[in-house]
Protein backbone atom coordinates (compact mmCIF):
# COMPACT_ATOMS: atom_id res chain seq x y z
CA UNK A 1 0.00 0.00 0.00
CA UNK A 2 1.39 3.11 -1.19
CA UNK A 3 2.70 5.76 1.58
CA UNK A 4 2.15 9.65 2.27
CA UNK A 5 3.85 11.54 -0.37
CA UNK A 6 4.79 8.49 -1.99
CA UNK A 7 5.63 9.29 -5.56
CA UNK A 8 2.19 7.12 -7.44
CA UNK A 9 3.58 6.49 -11.71
CA UNK A 10 1.01 5.88 -13.93
CA UNK A 11 2.34 5.74 -17.34
CA UNK A 12 3.45 2.41 -18.15
CA UNK A 13 5.55 2.60 -21.98
CA UNK A 14 5.41 -1.46 -22.84
CA UNK A 15 3.84 -4.45 -21.40
CA UNK A 16 4.94 -8.09 -22.28
CA UNK A 17 3.87 -11.53 -20.77
CA UNK A 18 6.06 -11.28 -17.39
CA UNK A 19 7.24 -7.26 -17.23
CA UNK A 20 6.77 -3.76 -17.95
CA UNK A 21 8.14 -0.85 -18.63
CA UNK A 22 8.32 3.06 -17.18
CA UNK A 23 10.30 6.11 -16.71
CA UNK A 24 10.78 6.67 -13.37
CA UNK A 25 13.56 8.80 -11.16
CA UNK A 26 15.63 7.31 -7.65
CA UNK A 27 14.87 3.73 -8.03
CA UNK A 28 17.55 1.11 -7.24
CA UNK A 29 17.91 -2.38 -8.70
CA UNK A 30 15.95 -5.54 -7.43
CA UNK A 31 13.98 -2.47 -5.84
CA UNK A 32 9.99 -4.02 -5.28
CA UNK A 33 6.97 -2.41 -6.52
CA UNK A 34 3.39 -2.85 -6.74
CA UNK A 35 2.26 -2.64 -10.30
CA UNK A 36 -2.17 -2.74 -10.45
CA UNK A 37 -2.21 -4.70 -7.13
CA UNK A 38 0.86 -6.98 -8.28
CA UNK A 39 4.15 -7.48 -6.54
CA UNK A 40 6.86 -7.07 -9.42
CA UNK A 41 10.86 -6.05 -9.06
CA UNK A 42 13.40 -4.04 -10.84
CA UNK A 43 15.45 -6.29 -13.53
CA UNK A 44 16.88 -3.45 -15.40
CA UNK A 45 17.73 -0.23 -15.06
CA UNK A 46 18.55 2.36 -18.63
CA UNK A 47 18.98 5.70 -17.60
CA UNK A 48 15.13 6.63 -16.29
CA UNK A 49 13.70 4.32 -18.19
CA UNK A 50 12.97 0.88 -15.50
CA UNK A 51 11.77 -2.34 -16.44
CA UNK A 52 9.82 -4.60 -13.54
CA UNK A 53 9.57 -8.16 -13.65
CA UNK A 54 5.65 -8.59 -12.39
CA UNK A 55 6.05 -11.91 -10.64
CA UNK A 56 2.18 -12.76 -11.51
CA UNK A 57 2.29 -11.79 -14.97
CA UNK A 58 1.06 -8.97 -16.39
CA UNK A 59 -1.81 -10.19 -17.49
CA UNK A 60 -5.08 -7.72 -16.80
CA UNK A 61 -2.64 -4.33 -16.06
CA UNK A 62 -3.31 -1.80 -18.69
CA UNK A 63 -0.54 1.07 -19.57
CA UNK A 64 -1.99 3.65 -17.48
CA UNK A 65 -2.08 1.17 -14.13
CA UNK A 66 -0.45 2.47 -10.46
CA UNK A 67 3.10 1.72 -10.02
CA UNK A 68 4.79 2.10 -6.46
CA UNK A 69 8.28 1.56 -5.59
CA UNK A 70 8.08 0.27 -1.99
CA UNK A 71 11.84 1.33 -1.74
CA UNK A 72 13.45 -1.68 -0.81
CA UNK A 73 14.78 -5.48 -1.75
CA UNK A 74 12.75 -8.65 -1.57
CA UNK A 75 13.75 -9.38 2.61
CA UNK A 76 13.15 -11.92 4.89
CA UNK A 77 12.89 -11.66 8.43
CA UNK A 78 15.20 -13.84 10.75
CA UNK A 79 15.19 -15.48 13.95
CA UNK A 80 15.64 -18.87 15.49
CA UNK A 81 11.05 -18.35 15.01
CA UNK A 82 11.86 -20.14 11.35
CA UNK A 83 12.72 -23.60 12.35
CA UNK A 84 10.04 -25.60 11.87
CA UNK A 85 8.21 -23.45 9.27
CA UNK A 86 6.97 -23.65 5.64
CA UNK A 87 7.00 -20.30 3.68
CA UNK A 88 6.48 -19.13 -0.04
CA UNK A 89 8.87 -17.21 -2.67
CA UNK A 90 8.19 -14.79 -0.93
CA UNK A 91 9.12 -15.58 3.44
CA UNK A 92 5.15 -15.20 4.61
CA UNK A 93 4.08 -18.59 6.13
CA UNK A 94 2.05 -20.92 4.64
CA UNK A 95 1.17 -23.92 6.89
CA UNK A 96 -1.19 -21.61 8.84
CA UNK A 97 1.30 -20.56 12.08
CA UNK A 98 1.75 -17.03 12.54
CA UNK A 99 4.25 -14.28 11.00
CA UNK A 100 7.95 -14.39 12.25
CA UNK A 101 9.28 -11.95 14.48
CA UNK A 102 12.94 -10.77 13.76
CA UNK A 103 15.61 -8.28 11.68
CA UNK A 104 14.86 -8.40 8.44
CA UNK A 105 17.33 -8.63 6.36
CA UNK A 106 17.87 -8.30 1.91
CA UNK A 107 17.96 -11.50 0.19
CA UNK A 108 20.43 -12.21 -2.18
CA UNK A 109 23.47 -10.64 -0.48
CA UNK A 110 27.09 -11.14 -1.74
CA UNK A 111 28.98 -14.32 -1.49
CA UNK A 112 31.69 -14.44 1.36
CA UNK A 113 35.15 -12.79 0.20
CA UNK A 114 37.71 -15.91 0.04
CA UNK A 115 39.75 -14.64 2.87
CA UNK A 116 37.46 -15.29 5.17
CA UNK A 117 36.76 -18.71 4.61
CA UNK A 118 38.62 -21.81 5.84
CA UNK A 119 39.23 -24.60 3.80
CA UNK A 120 36.20 -27.32 4.03
CA UNK A 121 37.48 -29.75 6.32
CA UNK A 122 33.90 -31.18 8.44
CA UNK A 123 32.51 -34.50 7.48
CA UNK A 124 28.70 -34.00 6.37
CA UNK A 125 27.57 -37.00 6.72
CA UNK A 126 23.86 -37.94 4.53
CA UNK A 127 23.09 -41.01 5.98
CA UNK A 128 23.16 -42.67 2.26
CA UNK A 129 25.86 -44.99 1.56
CA UNK A 130 26.18 -44.52 -1.72
CA UNK A 131 27.55 -40.71 -0.65
CA UNK A 132 29.35 -41.39 2.24
CA UNK A 133 31.27 -44.35 1.21
CA UNK A 134 32.56 -43.81 -2.73
CA UNK A 135 31.73 -39.64 -2.39
CA UNK A 136 31.98 -38.21 1.22
CA UNK A 137 30.60 -34.67 1.17
CA UNK A 138 32.46 -32.33 3.44
CA UNK A 139 31.20 -29.19 5.09
CA UNK A 140 30.94 -25.88 2.73
CA UNK A 141 31.10 -28.33 -0.15
CA UNK A 142 28.21 -27.21 -3.18
CA UNK A 143 26.91 -30.56 -5.38
CA UNK A 144 24.36 -31.00 -7.30
CA UNK A 145 22.64 -35.07 -7.94
CA UNK A 146 22.27 -35.41 -11.61
CA UNK A 147 19.06 -37.40 -12.57
CA UNK A 148 15.98 -38.24 -14.73
CA UNK A 149 12.89 -36.82 -13.96
CA UNK A 150 11.12 -39.69 -13.48
CA UNK A 151 13.58 -41.16 -10.66
CA UNK A 152 13.15 -39.94 -6.97
CA UNK A 153 14.82 -37.61 -6.04
CA UNK A 154 12.41 -35.49 -4.29
CA UNK A 155 12.22 -39.03 -1.81
CA UNK A 156 16.06 -39.14 -1.54
CA UNK A 157 16.49 -34.91 -1.07
CA UNK A 158 13.85 -36.01 2.22
CA UNK A 159 16.03 -38.88 3.27
CA UNK A 160 19.19 -36.73 3.30
CA UNK A 161 17.06 -34.02 5.22
CA UNK A 162 16.32 -36.70 7.87
CA UNK A 163 19.41 -38.34 8.38
CA UNK A 164 22.33 -35.48 7.51
CA UNK A 165 24.27 -34.60 10.29
CA UNK A 166 23.67 -31.04 10.29
CA UNK A 167 22.38 -28.30 13.27
CA UNK A 168 19.57 -26.80 10.39
CA UNK A 169 18.27 -27.99 7.14
CA UNK A 170 16.99 -25.37 5.06
CA UNK A 171 14.79 -26.66 1.82
CA UNK A 172 14.05 -24.74 -1.14
CA UNK A 173 11.38 -26.49 -3.33
CA UNK A 174 11.42 -25.28 -6.75
CA UNK A 175 8.32 -25.84 -9.01
CA UNK A 176 6.96 -28.92 -6.78
CA UNK A 177 3.99 -30.47 -7.55
CA UNK A 178 1.39 -30.22 -4.50
CA UNK A 179 1.98 -34.63 -3.89
CA UNK A 180 5.83 -33.44 -3.31
CA UNK A 181 5.22 -30.09 -1.12
CA UNK A 182 2.85 -32.35 1.17
CA UNK A 183 5.51 -35.44 1.04
CA UNK A 184 7.81 -33.08 2.19
CA UNK A 185 5.62 -31.52 4.93
CA UNK A 186 4.57 -35.27 6.57
CA UNK A 187 7.98 -36.94 6.03
CA UNK A 188 9.28 -34.22 8.26
CA UNK A 189 6.34 -34.24 10.63
CA UNK A 190 5.91 -37.93 11.01
CA UNK A 191 9.78 -38.12 11.91
CA UNK A 192 9.50 -35.52 14.65
CA UNK A 193 12.76 -33.54 13.18
CA UNK A 194 10.48 -30.28 12.02
CA UNK A 195 12.32 -28.30 14.84
CA UNK A 196 15.57 -28.10 12.79
CA UNK A 197 14.08 -28.14 9.36
CA UNK A 198 13.32 -24.44 7.17
CA UNK A 199 11.44 -24.94 4.24
CA UNK A 200 10.75 -21.79 1.00
CA UNK A 201 8.11 -23.99 -1.30
CA UNK A 202 6.81 -22.83 -4.94
CA UNK A 203 4.29 -25.13 -6.27
CA UNK A 204 3.29 -25.56 -9.95
CA UNK A 205 0.22 -23.38 -8.59
CA UNK A 206 2.49 -20.39 -8.11
CA UNK A 207 3.61 -18.28 -10.85
CA UNK A 208 7.21 -19.83 -12.53
CA UNK A 209 8.68 -16.73 -12.12
CA UNK A 210 8.22 -16.57 -8.28
CA UNK A 211 11.07 -19.51 -8.05
CA UNK A 212 13.61 -17.27 -9.15
CA UNK A 213 13.49 -15.89 -5.18
CA UNK A 214 13.49 -19.38 -3.47
CA UNK A 215 17.67 -20.07 -3.22
CA UNK A 216 18.19 -16.29 -2.30
CA UNK A 217 15.32 -16.82 0.42
CA UNK A 218 16.61 -20.53 1.51
CA UNK A 219 20.67 -19.36 1.88
CA UNK A 220 19.43 -15.92 3.67
CA UNK A 221 17.51 -18.02 6.33
CA UNK A 222 21.04 -20.35 6.25
CA UNK A 223 23.77 -17.46 6.55
CA UNK A 224 21.17 -16.79 9.59
CA UNK A 225 22.09 -19.48 10.96
CA UNK A 226 25.61 -20.17 10.07
CA UNK A 227 26.82 -16.75 10.98
CA UNK A 228 25.11 -15.80 13.79
CA UNK A 229 24.10 -19.33 15.49
CA UNK A 230 27.68 -20.69 14.33
CA UNK A 231 25.37 -23.80 13.39
CA UNK A 232 26.29 -26.25 10.27
CA UNK A 233 24.14 -25.95 8.04
CA UNK A 234 22.96 -27.85 5.02
CA UNK A 235 20.94 -26.49 2.38
CA UNK A 236 18.72 -28.57 -0.06
CA UNK A 237 17.60 -26.82 -3.61
CA UNK A 238 15.12 -28.95 -6.03
CA UNK A 239 14.85 -28.61 -8.90
CA UNK A 240 17.83 -26.23 -10.00
CA UNK A 241 16.18 -26.85 -13.69
CA UNK A 242 12.87 -25.48 -12.68
CA UNK A 243 14.86 -22.65 -11.41
CA UNK A 244 16.46 -22.15 -14.74
CA UNK A 245 13.31 -22.71 -16.93
CA UNK A 246 12.39 -19.54 -14.84
CA UNK A 247 15.41 -17.53 -15.92
CA UNK A 248 14.48 -18.17 -19.70
CA UNK A 249 10.84 -17.15 -19.47
CA UNK A 250 12.27 -14.11 -17.89
CA UNK A 251 14.80 -13.53 -20.48
CA UNK A 252 12.67 -14.45 -23.28
CA UNK A 253 9.89 -12.14 -22.39
CA UNK A 254 12.65 -9.16 -22.06
CA UNK A 255 13.82 -10.02 -25.67
CA UNK A 256 17.01 -11.25 -24.42
CA UNK A 257 18.72 -12.74 -27.26
CA UNK A 258 19.22 -16.47 -25.64
CA UNK A 259 22.27 -18.53 -25.40
CA UNK A 260 22.56 -22.55 -26.27
CA UNK A 261 19.76 -24.83 -25.20
CA UNK A 262 17.00 -20.91 -25.24
CA UNK A 263 19.02 -20.40 -21.99
CA UNK A 264 19.80 -16.50 -20.72
CA UNK A 265 23.58 -15.42 -21.53
CA UNK A 266 23.99 -14.59 -17.57
CA UNK A 267 22.92 -18.62 -17.27
CA UNK A 268 26.65 -19.32 -15.85
CA UNK A 269 26.22 -16.26 -13.41
CA UNK A 270 22.73 -16.48 -12.06
CA UNK A 271 24.00 -20.27 -11.09
CA UNK A 272 27.09 -19.42 -9.86
CA UNK A 273 25.38 -15.82 -7.01
CA UNK A 274 23.51 -19.22 -5.50
CA UNK A 275 26.10 -22.17 -5.19
CA UNK A 276 29.26 -19.77 -4.01
CA UNK A 277 27.05 -18.92 -0.71
CA UNK A 278 28.79 -22.43 0.15
CA UNK A 279 31.22 -21.78 2.65
CA UNK A 280 33.04 -23.19 5.76
CA UNK A 281 33.82 -20.48 7.93
CA UNK A 282 37.02 -20.45 10.60
CA UNK A 283 36.64 -21.29 13.97
CA UNK A 284 37.89 -17.98 15.31
CA UNK A 285 34.51 -16.30 13.32
CA UNK A 286 32.44 -19.50 14.90
CA UNK A 287 33.15 -22.04 12.82
CA UNK A 288 29.38 -22.27 10.91
CA UNK A 289 29.16 -23.46 7.46
CA UNK A 290 26.93 -23.96 4.45
CA UNK A 291 26.70 -26.92 2.46
CA UNK A 292 24.66 -27.19 -1.01
CA UNK A 293 23.27 -30.32 -1.97
CA UNK A 294 21.03 -28.93 -4.94
CA UNK A 295 18.66 -31.35 -7.97
CA UNK A 296 19.67 -31.28 -11.71
CA UNK A 297 17.43 -33.18 -13.21
CA UNK A 298 18.25 -33.94 -16.93
CA UNK A 299 16.26 -33.55 -19.99
CA UNK A 300 16.43 -36.95 -21.61
CA UNK A 301 19.76 -37.80 -19.53
CA UNK A 302 21.69 -34.91 -21.63
CA UNK A 303 24.44 -34.16 -19.46
CA UNK A 304 25.36 -31.66 -22.25
CA UNK A 305 22.67 -29.11 -21.70
CA UNK A 306 23.31 -25.75 -20.50
CA UNK A 307 22.44 -26.03 -17.37
CA UNK A 308 24.61 -28.97 -15.97
CA UNK A 309 27.04 -28.20 -18.28
CA UNK A 310 27.54 -24.92 -16.42
CA UNK A 311 26.86 -26.45 -13.00
CA UNK A 312 29.50 -28.92 -13.66
CA UNK A 313 31.55 -26.07 -13.70
CA UNK A 314 30.66 -24.30 -10.83
CA UNK A 315 29.95 -26.97 -8.17
CA UNK A 316 32.83 -29.85 -6.60
CA UNK A 317 31.73 -32.93 -8.29
CA UNK A 318 28.15 -34.66 -8.80
CA UNK A 319 26.24 -37.43 -7.84
CA UNK A 320 24.37 -39.28 -10.68
CA UNK A 321 20.88 -41.94 -9.33
CA UNK A 322 20.52 -44.25 -11.85
CA UNK A 323 18.14 -47.49 -11.79
CA UNK A 324 19.66 -50.81 -11.06
CA UNK A 325 18.21 -53.30 -13.15
CA UNK A 326 20.12 -56.22 -11.11
CA UNK A 327 18.52 -55.32 -8.09
CA UNK A 328 15.22 -53.07 -9.08
CA UNK A 329 16.13 -50.04 -7.25
CA UNK A 330 17.77 -46.32 -7.57
CA UNK A 331 21.30 -46.16 -6.79
CA UNK A 332 24.16 -43.75 -6.48
CA UNK A 333 26.29 -44.46 -9.53
CA UNK A 334 29.85 -44.98 -8.52
CA UNK A 335 30.98 -44.47 -12.00
CA UNK A 336 29.69 -41.06 -12.89
CA UNK A 337 29.28 -39.57 -8.92
CA UNK A 338 32.48 -37.64 -7.91
CA UNK A 339 33.24 -35.64 -4.96
CA UNK A 340 36.18 -33.47 -5.58
CA UNK A 341 36.56 -32.98 -1.64
CA UNK A 342 36.25 -36.16 -0.41
CA UNK A 343 40.01 -36.30 0.07
CA UNK A 344 40.06 -34.11 2.76
CA UNK A 345 37.86 -36.49 4.64
CA UNK A 346 38.24 -39.50 3.97
CA UNK A 347 40.39 -41.68 6.48
CA UNK A 348 41.13 -38.22 8.68
CA UNK A 349 37.56 -37.83 9.66
CA UNK A 350 36.54 -41.53 8.89
CA UNK A 351 38.05 -44.59 10.15
CA UNK A 352 41.52 -45.34 8.79
CA UNK A 353 40.79 -47.87 5.90
CA UNK A 354 37.55 -45.65 4.26
CA UNK A 355 39.74 -44.19 1.28
CA UNK A 356 41.36 -47.95 0.59
CA UNK A 357 38.15 -49.81 0.90
CA UNK A 358 36.63 -46.94 -1.26
CA UNK A 359 38.78 -47.45 -4.04
CA UNK A 360 38.76 -51.39 -3.92
CA UNK A 361 34.68 -51.69 -3.66
CA UNK A 362 34.83 -49.60 -7.28
CA UNK A 363 37.37 -51.24 -8.64
CA UNK A 364 35.79 -54.72 -8.12
CA UNK A 365 32.50 -52.87 -9.21
CA UNK A 366 34.38 -52.37 -12.45
CA UNK A 367 35.23 -55.65 -12.70
CA UNK A 368 31.97 -56.43 -13.03
CA UNK A 369 30.85 -54.65 -15.49
CA UNK A 370 33.82 -55.91 -17.81
CA UNK A 371 32.27 -59.11 -16.64
CA UNK A 372 28.96 -58.38 -17.70
CA UNK A 373 29.95 -57.03 -20.91
CA UNK A 374 31.39 -60.20 -21.88
CA UNK A 375 28.34 -62.53 -20.99
CA UNK A 376 26.47 -60.01 -23.40
CA UNK A 377 28.48 -60.83 -25.84
CA UNK A 378 28.40 -64.37 -25.41
CA UNK A 379 32.25 -64.73 -24.18
CA UNK A 380 32.84 -67.70 -21.44
CA UNK A 381 32.91 -65.86 -17.66
CA UNK A 382 35.90 -67.08 -15.57
CA UNK A 383 35.31 -67.93 -11.58
CA UNK A 384 37.14 -64.81 -10.75
CA UNK A 385 34.32 -62.79 -13.52
CA UNK A 386 31.46 -64.60 -12.05
CA UNK A 387 32.68 -63.81 -7.98
CA UNK A 388 32.77 -59.97 -9.16
CA UNK A 389 29.30 -59.82 -10.36
CA UNK A 390 27.67 -61.61 -7.22
CA UNK A 391 29.82 -59.33 -5.72
CA UNK A 392 28.37 -56.34 -7.26
CA UNK A 393 24.35 -57.31 -7.31
CA UNK A 394 25.21 -57.10 -3.46
CA UNK A 395 27.44 -54.00 -3.09
CA UNK A 396 24.47 -52.44 -4.89
CA UNK A 397 21.85 -53.96 -2.89
CA UNK A 398 23.72 -53.66 0.98
CA UNK A 399 25.15 -50.29 0.10
CA UNK A 400 24.85 -48.51 -3.40
CA UNK A 401 21.13 -48.06 -3.19
CA UNK A 402 19.53 -45.10 -1.95
CA UNK A 403 17.29 -46.63 0.91
CA UNK A 404 20.01 -48.00 2.67
CA UNK A 405 20.45 -46.07 5.72
CA UNK A 406 23.76 -46.99 7.78
CA UNK A 407 26.86 -45.20 8.93
CA UNK A 408 30.23 -45.16 8.17
CA UNK A 409 31.69 -47.15 10.50
CA UNK A 410 28.57 -50.03 9.55
CA UNK A 411 29.19 -49.10 5.19
CA UNK A 412 32.90 -50.30 5.70
CA UNK A 413 32.22 -53.18 7.71
CA UNK A 414 29.57 -54.21 4.92
CA UNK A 415 32.19 -53.82 2.20
CA UNK A 416 34.89 -55.75 4.22
CA UNK A 417 32.21 -59.05 5.03
CA UNK A 418 31.61 -58.68 1.02
CA UNK A 419 35.32 -58.75 0.00
CA UNK A 420 35.57 -61.70 2.51
CA UNK A 421 32.90 -63.52 1.40
CA UNK A 422 33.71 -63.15 -2.51
CA UNK A 423 37.49 -62.83 -2.75
CA UNK A 424 40.90 -63.84 -1.42
CA UNK A 425 42.77 -60.95 0.30
CA UNK A 426 45.49 -60.62 -2.24
CA UNK A 427 42.13 -60.36 -4.70
CA UNK A 428 41.31 -56.92 -2.98
CA UNK A 429 44.80 -55.41 -3.40
CA UNK A 430 44.41 -53.25 0.07
CA UNK A 431 47.15 -52.69 2.53
CA UNK A 432 48.54 -55.79 4.05
CA UNK A 433 48.47 -53.97 8.05
CA UNK A 434 44.34 -52.94 6.99
CA UNK A 435 43.73 -56.36 5.95
CA UNK A 436 45.34 -57.74 8.88
CA UNK A 437 43.18 -55.76 11.34
CA UNK A 438 39.63 -55.86 9.43
CA UNK A 439 39.50 -58.61 7.27
CA UNK A 440 36.97 -61.20 8.91
CA UNK A 441 37.99 -63.25 10.67
CA UNK A 442 35.48 -66.15 9.88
Amino acid sequence: MAKAFQKIYTQITAITKATCSLKAEGVGNDELAMVNGKLAQVVKILGDEITLQVFQGTEGIPTNAEVVFLGKAPSLKVSDQLAGRFFNAYGDPIDGGPAIEGKEVEIGGPSVNPVRRKQPSELIATGIAGIDLNNTLVSGQKIPFFADPDQPYNQVMANVALRAEADKIILGGMGLTNDDYLYFKNVFSNAGVLDHIVSFVNTTENPPVERLLIPDMALTAAEYFAVEKHEKVLVLLTDMTLYADALAIVSNRMDQIPSKDSMPGSLYSDLAKIYEKAVQFPEEIGGGSITIIAVTTLSGGDITHAIPDNTGYITEGQLYLRRDSEIGKVIVDPFRSLSRLKQLVAGKKTREDHPQVMNAAVRLYADAANAKTKKENGFDLTDYDLRCLDFARDYSQEILAIDVNINTVQMLDIAWALFGKYFKPEEVNIKAALVEKYWPKN
